[in-house]
C-alpha cells in the first residue's frame, strides 16, 4: 500500500550506517556519499552509526571522516565522540529517537520520518533491520524483510530464482551441521560436484557479500581451506562451478509506474586479481565498462531479466542484479544486491548516470519512494 504523508516541516532522514559484518566500513564509505548528496534544503538529516560492536552511536554528519585512507577501511569510531546509544522506540504511535548515556537523562533527538539503511551484510541488509523498522512503523528505503533475507542468502536466492524460470549456474551446499557432523560426506560430495562440473569451483559464505570470504579453488588440495575462509564470514557454505563468460551488471529502480532496469555494465576481467574480489573492488578499484558493449537484443534481454529478478524476489527500491553472459549467448543470474554499492563510482550509481539520473537525484528518488510507502503488508 502507498500512501503520501504531509509534512508541515522538512522530512527527517535517519541514515543508519557501519553495522556488525564484515562489510562495516564498505557501509560506511557508502554513508559517506549519500550524505554529501542529501539535498539539505529538503530534508533534515540524522547520521546514525552503528559500532562493529552493536551500539547504535550518534555520529558526527562528517564525511570527510569517512574516507578510505592508507588503504584501509573507515569505522563508525572515526566519526562518534558519544559513548551513550541511540535508541528507536518499537512502538508504531511514536518515531521519536532517543539519545541514552549512563548516569545522564535521556535526550530526545526528535521524530525519524524515513530511514536510509546503509547496511551491508549480515546485521542490516538481511531483513533483521528491516524487521526493526517495521516494528517501529518507520518507513525505510529498499527491500522487505524477505526480499532483504532472500537477497542475502545466495542458496535460497538461486532457489527463488529457479522457481520464477530464471536460469542459474551449478552450485551445492555446505550447512553447518553437515560439515559439523558429517565432513568426510560433505568434503565427497563437493569433490563428486567437481568431477562433473570441473575445476575451478568458487567457495563463498552463503550469506554475506563484497567478496568477503570467497576463494576460487584450483583442487581438492586447497579444499578444506577455502571452506574455513569462507566459514570464518558464515557457517554456511555455497560451492560454484566457474561459468565462463563476460559479467554483466544491471541496476533495477523503482519508478512510480513500476521498476525499470538501468543500461548495463560489464565488468572486465581483472588483470591483478584472482577474480572480481574485495580489493579489486574497493581498494584498486576496478573499472567497470557503462554502458557494457552489447548488442540491443543483449541489452533488452538482460534489463528484462533483472526486472524478473527484482519482482521474482518481491524487492522495493533499488537492486544491482549481476549476470554471466555465457559463450553460448545465454544469460545465467548469479545474484541480486538490495543494497549495492552505493558510492559515485560504484556499479549502480553508474549505470543509472548513464541511463540519465544523477546521483543526487537517484537518492532523493529513493527517499521519496519510502515516503510514500507504508510498512506492514503491502
Amino acid at each position: 500500500m502507498s500512501h503520501v504523508q504531509k509534512f508541515d516541516r522538512k522530512p527527517r532522514v535517519a541514515v543508519v550506517f557501519g553495522g556488525r559484518s564484515s562489510e562495516h566500513g564498505v557501509s560506511v564509505v557508502t554513508a559517506a556519499s549519500v550524505l554529501r548528496a542529501i539535498d539539505r534544503d529538503k530534508y533534515d538529516v540524522l547520521p546514525i552509526g552503528i559500532t562493529s560492536e552493536g551500539r547504535w552511536a550518534l555520529t558526527a554528519d562528517a564525511p570527510e571522516r569517512m574516507a578510505i585512507a592508507d588503504r584501509r577501511m573507515p569505522t563508525v569510531e572515526q566519526v562518534t565522540d558519544h559513548e551513550g546509544a541511540v535508541v528507536l522506540p518499537v512502538d508504531p504511535a511514536s518515531r521519536e529517537v532517543v539519545y541514552t548515556e549512563a548516569g545522564a537523562v535521556p535526550k530526545a533527538l526528535g521524530e525519524v520520518d524515513v530511514v536510509f539503511p546503509l547496511l551491508h551484510g549480515p546485521y542490516g541488509e538481511d531483513g533483521t533491520l528491516q524487521g526493526l523498522l517495521e516494528l517501529s512503523g518507520v518507513p525505510y528505503v529498499g527491500a522487505g524483510v524477505l526480499a532483504s533475507a532472500v537477497g542475502m542468502d545466495k542458496e535460497y536466492m538461486k532457489r527463488v530464482f529457479t522457481s520464477f524460470g530464471l536460469a542459474v549456474g551449478p552450485y551445492t551446499v555446505i550447512r553447518p551441521r553437515e560439515w559439523e557432523q558429517q565432513q568426510a560426506a560433505a568434503r565427497d560430495r563437493v569433490l563428486a560436484f567437481a568431477a562433473e562440473h570441473g575445476w575451478p569451483l568458487f567457495v563463498k559464505p552463503a550469506r554475506a557479500g563484497s567478496s568477503f570470504g570467497i576463494s576460487k579453488v584450483e583442487g581438492p588440495q586447497d579444499l578444506d581451506a577455502a571452506i574455513a575462509q569462507a566459514r570464518r564470514h558464515d557457517p554456511k557454505v555455497i560451492v560454484e562451478a566457474l561459468l565462463r563468460g563476460r559479467e554483466i551488471e544491471c541496476g533495477v529502480l523503482e519508478f512510480d509506474d513500476g521498476p525499470r532496469a538501468s543500461v548495463p555494465a560489464e565488468i572486465p576481467p581483472t588483470t591483478t586479481h584472482d577474480f572480481y574480489d574485495f580489493e579489486a573492488k574497493y581498494i584498486d578499484s576496478a573499472e567497470g565498462i557503462v554502458p557494457a558493449p552489447l548488442t540491443a537484443e543483449q541489452t533488452a534481454q538482460v534489463r528484462r531479466l533483472a526486472v524478473a529478478a527484482f519482482e521474482a524476489a518481491s524487492c522495493e527500491g533499488l537492486v544491482r542484479a549481476d549476470f554471466f553472459l555465457l559463450d553460448s549467448g545465454e544469460f545465467v543470474i548469479n545474484e541480486i544486491n538490495t543494497m549495492p554499492g552505493f558510492t559515485p563510482i560504484s556499479m549502480y550509481p553508474r549505470m543509472w548516470q548513464e541511463s540519465g539520473v544523477d546521483y543526487a537525484e537517484l537518492v532523493d528518488l529513493l527517499i521519496q519512494a519510502a515516503l510514500r510507502r507504508s510498512t506492514g503488508l503491502r
